[in-house]
């Protein structure tokens, strides 16, 4: 990382793993555009109340266990996850929420700062096509307090994922 972006980061309070990912991707000065709240961002409410966007421009980094491996869902912060969907996606018996403590030794970070790429494991990822709706989402930087935007696309692309359809209908 430049120096310059080093000291960004520090300043923004960037998790330096997510840090590090961005310097890795090529997008380091991403950093720039973190923004750090003196409140918890880590709902997505509570994030598209700090940021003032509406809560689908919000990306979720859920993780997930199918069949009891790790796997990331990528969704919008107004939607949910149909874990029968993604049951059906990747061909596994079961998936469940994972718990917190996977969700740590799996990324690295803290639910409700899990950023949508910088894991410290590689992990499949799924991205909801529902992200696709915005020209902008706010995903979360490391910490339950920072942010960043993205053009959605990219950061689909950045995170390794595959586009998919898994989020719960409206009966």
């Amino acid at each position: 990382m430049t120096t310059t972006a080093a000291t960004d980061a520090e300043n923004s309070g960037v998790h330096p793993r997510f840090a590090e990912a961005l310097r890795e991707l090529g997008i380091e000065d991403l950093v720039r555009q973190v923004r750090r709240f003196p409140e918890a961002t880590r709902t997505a409410s509570e994030a598209a109340a700090a940021i003032g966007c509406e809560l689908s421009q919000i990306c979720k980094s859920l993780v997930f266990a199918a069949d009891s491996v790790p796997v990331l869902v990528l969704m919008d912060g107004a939607s949910r996850v149909d874990v029968e969907l993604v049951r059906k996606e990747l061909g596994a018996d079961r998936v469940t929420r994972a718990t917190a403590d996977v969700v740590r030794e799996t990324t690295g970070y803290a639910i409700g700062g899990v950023p949508p790429f910088g894991h410290r494991t590689r992990t499949r990822v799924l991205a909801d096509r529902s992200l696709l709706g915005h020209d902008v989402v706010w995903a979360a930087a490391g910490t339950p307090y920072t942010v960043f935007p993205m053009a959605p696309h990219d950061l689909v692309i950045h995170a390794g994922g595959t586009l998919v359809d898994v989020r719960e209908l409206s009966a």
